[in-house]
């Protein structure tokens, strides 16, 4: 009878062992290999190409609303709304636009409201990566109107989440799990950034630093070959070369290098006033006796003002950004240009209208380091024009790398790297000892929801279970009648049952089943004379020695179970340990141990 008991437990087990035995290769490699990366990256070509058509499509509406609203034509040629001639009439189209994305935010989908990212960042973490059609139509056409009656953002941040939404309906028409459409979702914002910047590595980092929350190849492959191809597709449509054209220079020295970290520390302290302007209007905002309807087109109205003053603080501003990178500007106007711009800009952010925040923060940081250049006199003022919009950059969104990669694509001047490395590390540093959250995180948080965005190694990952299993592990017989196990806990005899489950061996020793406290106690009074093998599970769910303490966790958390037998993989009916989840409990405190732990330096003499 037995026999018979141990030859039903031992197939699955012996099932699970073969089906575990097809990635035993895979076991110890340094990352997970999955086959799924090959309909992932096919699917995320597509998006690259789509991303690339939206792109170019959200561009030539913006044009066209601009020159309807300023120069009263019907074409897709560029014009800065700064080169109107309406006079003081210009403050009422910003203040139209506004009412416009007003009324589509409060008919269409409040998710349009915003600057982009935040809204992507909310929808991986939160809506499991789901985004609706209706954001896919209403966030392009609502930024195109924001941008295009003259508002002080960017496109970059409208085409990560428009992307992103086409990537996450695109993996919903596929019904793919939350993780595959995480890596579409942002596999179609890389795309769209790609597309409007020529910048397909820098928006990889992006991904990386601000989107995808893991290291993973099943997630990078696919989102860098959709940056790629909606970057070479950008050729087709806006032409080849950097975005922003400069006199390349020289390799920097040690002074330079020097004053970029003075560039960047003032940087930093910009990025902290700026994310304290936008949130600090958001809240004045909230205060008024009005439904946030009518926000964007108080918003407007201040853009509009703004533009009386300095027309170029209005639109997109990527004329303005070569301008600054040309030297072009200086004296007042400059520090006007400033000003106004970080005003108007936060005071329209801070309204919920919809828009970007990397031109403007270019534009920004472009200014203030023009405005330095007059006080630094080593390099000339582009390069501090440059590390500036860098430092601004990197430290208003916490992405450094980005950031760096970011500007030397823009602009293919490399021979400055090591100057920008030094502002935007320098600028990033500021930013997260002084401020808690950036200008991106701070909005998800103010929806209830807390974001961290250190990337490190999991210990159940680094961690076998031979490392941390019980190895003197108790069994019963599973002769041992209920009477019989509830007299050995009540005993203790031999410090019996120091773990909530036991496993439970044959004549043979061989494990044949698994009994818990509870199984024990549910059964005491009905059935006291029952074996512990017919209360017990019989089908035995097992770990291993040599593999990682999460593999093990993940079994746990499947079956819904607390511990498990740990058996040898050439006999899976040989016990040799116990793994519980206080072991689990065990390797976070040995990662906890060491990161608080300081040894001290010892010597030792022969």
């Amino acid at each position: 009878m037995l026999y018979a008991i141990g030859l039903n437990i031992n197939i699955p087990l012996r099932e699970r062992m073969n089906k575990n035995s097809i990635k035993d290769k895979d076991r110890l490699a340094d990352f997970t290999r999955d086959p799924i990366i090959f309909k992932l990256s096919f699917l995320a070509l597509i998006i690259g190409v789509m991303s690339a058509y939206i792109a170019y499509a959200l561009v030539w509406l913006i044009r066209v609303i601009t020159n309807l609203c300023f120069f009263q034509k019907l074409s897709d040629q560029f014009n800065s709304p700064g080169g109107n001639h309406l006079g003081y009439f210009v403050i009422a189209i910003p203040v139209l636009g506004g009412l416009i994305i007003g009324l589509m935010a409060k008919f269409g989908s409040e998710k349009i409201r915003g600057h982009g990212i935040p809204e992507a960042l909310e929808s991986i973490l939160i809506g499991e990566s789901r985004m609706a059609p209706q954001v896919a139509l209403l966030k392009p056409v609502s930024s195109a109107i924001s941008i295009g009656t003259g508002g002080p953002f960017g496109a970059e941040g409208p085409i990560i989440m428009t992307g992103g939404a086409f990537g996450s309906l695109f993996a919903q028409l596929f019904h793919l799990t939350s993780a595959e459409r995480k890596t579409l979702l942002v596999a179609g914002a890389a795309g769209g950034m790609a597309a409007i910047f020529a910048t397909p590595v820098a928006a990889v980092l992006l991904a990386v630093e601000l989107l995808l929350f893991e290291w993973k190849p099943r997630s990078f492959i696919p989102v860098a070959i959709s940056s790629i191809t909606a970057g070479m597709l950008r050729i087709k449509f806006f032409g080849p070369g950097p975005m922003f054209k400069v006199l390349p220079h020289g390799v920097v020295g040690g002074h330079e290098i020097i004053m970029a970290v003075i560039v960047g520390l003032s940087a930093g302290l910009g990025s902290c006033l700026l994310t304290v302007l936008v949130y600090g209007f958001e809240d004045l905002f909230k205060r008024l006796p009005i439904h946030w309807m009518w926000w964007p087109a108080i918003g407007g109205l201040f853009v509009g003002l703004g533009g009386c003053i300095n027309p170029k603080v209005m639109g997109v501003g990527y004329d303005v950004i070569q301008g600054l990178l040309n030297g072009n500007l200086s004296g007042m106007a400059l520090v006007s240009l400033v000003v106004i711009k970080a005003l108007v800009w936060a005071i329209a952010l801070g309204s919920g209208t919809s828009g970007g925040v990397l031109a403007p923060l270019l534009i920004i940081g472009g200014g203030l380091g023009a405005i330095e250049a007059h006080w630094i006199h080593v390099g000339d003022a582009s390069l501090w024009t440059m590390i500036s919009m860098a430092a601004i950059m990197g430290g208003t969104m916490r992405a450094p790398l980005t950031a760096i990669l970011f500007t030397l694509e823009l602009t293919h001047d490399y021979n400055i790297m090591n100057a920008l490395v030094v502002g935007c590390i320098a600028a990033y540093a500021v930013t997260v000892l002084v401020m808690r959250r950036s200008i991106l995180t701070e909005k998800v948080a103010r929806r209830g929801y807390h974001i961290t965005r250190e990337y490190s190694i999991d210990p159940l990952e680094m961690i076998r279970v031979d490392e941390v299993m019980d190895k003197d592990v108790h069994t019963v017989p599973s002769t041992l009648t209920v009477a019989e196990f509830v007299d050995l806990i009540s005993n203790q005899r031999n410090g019996f049952m120091k773990h909530q489950g036991v496993p439970i061996v044959d004549e043979n020793n061989r494990l044949v089943g698994m009994v818990t406290r509870e199984d024990v106690m549910k059964n005491y009074r009905e059935n006291p004379k029952a074996t512990v093998l017919e209360i017990g599970k019989k089908d035995v769910v097992v770990a291993y020695p040599d593999e990682l303490v999460r593999e093990a966790l993940h079994k746990m958390l499947n079956h819904d179970i607390g511990r498990l037998p740990v058996v040898g993989r050439d006999d899976p009916r040989r016990v040799i340990g116990y793994l519980g989840r206080p072991s689990v409990f065990m390797a976070w405190m040995r990662r906890i141990k060491e990161e608080g732990k300081r040894d001290t330096i010892r010597l030792f003499y022969q």
